[in-house]
């Protein structure tokens, strides 16, 4: 036997996701997101089932890219945040690694370097963000300067990245848009804006390649309830078991530092879940929780390897009853805001500990 807590991973809700996207934008090359650990969901299962689907995928760094290809992908994979060292556009070049450009130092390096064969290279623009990307002529001078060299791919694509694209009522991402339509005048590449709020929010900044990320994973962007976003699929779900369910009497207190007592005499159901499996220790007293597919409250707070239930007003509940932390029934962003944070942290931080379970593979 082995503990109750684990990950199911639909990969039915996956490709759902993807063909939603693929579907607000038919004209676009949908690009596969599969960087931390596919969001912590996997990253060599959710690639090789999106492989099919996408003629790119996309990770953060050469680490990533490779445990891809060692695991049998094929498919070009964009380093998002470009090359780190010289050598890593010779790797790049040997095992079709596109590469992004975000700032003059990597263009640099990029310019000098001597691979076997070409690279592709996308071009960062700052369009608002200021985080990374090229501002003003530096786009443009790097444009030309790369694609000059014999050792660059003619294709170079031009990217940016939203800052507020999550907040529909806000007319900063109309701004960016506009901004790097400014900045790519005249140079007659490809474009890439659009991420997951830009795919599923904003049509206009749909361009030759976007950029899903979270929804891919069944999480929307955004914090209210919105026509696309709604249409999104739970992949992860976290559920356990319930191990104890006892009595106690009112003014009794549950758990570490006995933040929570009973105003009633009340039952008591133990989960084994816990911020060690990746259960957010920050969530307060209250926040729900499914048992036997109805609505409970922990009780109690987090521990590292269990949670303690307030189900005093359900009928019956028993030792090894199933409960949902998140997924189908209980939505991601629910214990996101309960915890203060998004449900982007909640998947990425998920532990090896917590073992994930592929369906409808």
């Amino acid at each position: 036997m082995s503990r109750p807590a684990k990950a199911t991973v639909d990969l039915a809700a996956l490709r759902h996701n993807f063909q939603l996207a693929q579907s607000l934008s038919p004209k676009a090359n949908t690009i596969g997101v599969v960087k931390a650990n596919a969001y912590g969901h996997g990253a060599v299962a959710v690639a090789k089932t999106l492989e099919p689907l996408t003629p790119l995928l996309a990770v953060a760094c050469i680490e990533e890219a490779i445990e891809l290809r060692q695991a049998g992908i094929g498919k070009p994979i964009l380093l998002l945040e470009g090359p780190f060292s010289d050598d890593e556009i010779v790797i790049a070049a040997e095992q079709k690694f596109w590469l992004m450009a975000s700032g003059i130092e990597q263009v640099d390096r990029i310019a000098n370097s001597r691979p076997k064969s070409a690279v592709t290279v996308w071009l960062k623009a700052d369009s608002g963000m200021h985080r990374l990307g090229l501002q003003g002529e530096q786009l443009k001078n790097a444009f030309e300067r790369l694609s000059a060299l014999d050792h660059v791919h003619s294709d170079i694509v031009l990217a940016t990245h939203f800052a507020a694209a999550d907040e529909l009522d806000s007319d900063f991402t109309e701004q960016q848009i506009d901004t790097f339509a400014n900045l790519a005048e005249g140079l007659n590449a490809p474009l890439s804006m659009a991420n997951s709020a830009g795919i599923l929010g904003w049509p206009q900044s749909h361009g030759h390649y976007n950029r899903p990320g979270i929804m891919l994973y069944g999480s929307s962007p955004f914090a209210h309830s919105q026509i696309n976003g709604d249409k999104l699929q739970a992949v992860m779900s976290l559920t356990s078991e319930v191990i104890a369910v006892r009595h106690i009497e009112a003014g009794e207190t549950v758990g570490y530092g006995r933040s929570w007592m009973a105003q009633r005499p009340s039952i008591i159901a133990t989960v084994a879940i816990g911020y060690g499996d990746g259960y957010p220790r920050q969530v307060p007293n209250g926040t729900p929780v499914l048992i036997n597919g109805q609505k409970a409250s922990l009780a109690g707070r987090v521990s590292m390897d269990m949670i303690t239930v307030d189900v005093t007003h359900l009928e019956s509940v028993s030792v090894g009853d199933p409960v949902e932390l998140w997924g189908k029934n209980l939505p991601l962003n629910t214990i996101a805001d309960a915890a203060n944070t998004i449900g982007y942290e909640l998947v990425t931080r998920m532990p090896l500990r917590t073992p994930r379970i592929y369906v409808n593979s």
